[in-house]
């Protein structure tokens, strides 16, 4: 199988996440999606060919059809850019955005209760401080969806964090701005999906300012951010089949590994069946296959 790529490598300032390398062009952004995959804070050693690709082209259409506003401003390299890639191995993975400063939270919203929020649930009865009926079972369908931020802690682990507190970090009204928008697109894009066959469980959104207006940034309802259910297959009362990543966290929770020291090589047939998985999600949601088609040449740094 192909290798992920560890980095991109271009004449600009760069920032470089789990899964993205933002790029600083002055007046704008160059985010390219590499094939990265993480899993429990860690990135691991190999990726999954066209995951990136998978991404972009499905957040796209996500930023495209919910109609709000949002940081893309093009999908195509720019010139400059795309003389350095002659054989096109960022196509298909990068936006050029605004620049815009980052809400220092994450917006999760849960529709179904399952992973951190069924555990919790389990030992407290409560999500995130959040108080539900007794009785419910893992991946049921909740009444309303809750929102429940968090923020990154120093070591880079997602912690989250109480309605209260984005509220004293916030200001009351930017925090229930963004709870109201972040509830809005869960809404928005889970019928959406419904109506495609698929179930967005939970998901978690990111806004930044932007001309003093909060706009979405970075990634949209992809695999790498939400739970993706079959809607034929959902029957609660246990785990479900999934489009999502947590299929890599299974296979990663049957190994050895302690989840402290770098994690092991992913099998190929893991490699495969995830790439399978995200594929199909962008399928089944966009009613298109991959666009550009899987390249044999790609670059192994991607």
């Amino acid at each position: 199988m192909q290798e992920a790529l560890l980095q991109t490598d271009l004449p600009y300032p760069k920032r470089q996440g789990k899964v993205r390398d933002v790029y600083d062009l002055g007046d704008r952004l160059l985010i390219v999606s590499t094939d990265r995959i993480s899993a429990f804070d860690w990135v691991m050693p190999n990726g999954i060919p066209d995951k990136g690709r998978i991404l972009n082209q499905l957040s796209l259409f996500w930023f495209r059809t919910l109609g709000i506003e949002h940081h893309v401003i093009d999908d195509k390299l720019p010139a400059e850019i795309a003389q350095l890639d002659p054989q096109g191995h960022l196509q298909g993975r990068s936006i050029v955005t605004r620049k815009a400063q980052v809400v220092p939270f994450e917006c999760v919203i849960r529709g179904y209760i399952e992973g951190s929020g069924w555990r919790d649930y389990q030992k407290t009865g409560s999500i995130c401080g959040i108080d539900l009926p007794a009785g419910l079972h893992q991946c049921d369908a909740l009444g309303s969806p809750l929102f429940t931020p968090a923020t990154k802690a120093e070591s880079g682990h997602d912690e989250n964090v109480s309605f209260e507190q984005m509220k004293l970090a916030l200001g009351d009204a930017i925090a229930c701005e963004l709870r109201e928008r972040s509830i809005e697109v869960y809404r928005k894009g889970n019928a959406i999906a419904k109506e495609r066959g698929i179930i967005v469980a939970d998901t978690k959104l990111e806004w930044g300012w932007f001309e003093g207006r909060l706009i979405l940034i970075d990634e949209v309802l992809t695999p790498d951010s939400s739970r993706f259910w079959p809607a034929s297959t959902w029957r609660p009362g246990g785990p479900q089949a999934s489009f999502d990543k947590q299929y890599v966290r299974e296979f990663l929770d049957q190994t050895a590994w302690d989840k402290n020291s770098p994690p092991p090589r992913l099998p190929d047939p893991i490699v495969e069946q995830t790439r399978e998985r995200y594929l199909a999600a962008l399928v089944q949601i966009t009613g298109k296959g991959l666009c550009p088609e899987s390249n044999t040449k790609t670059d192994p740094r991607l």
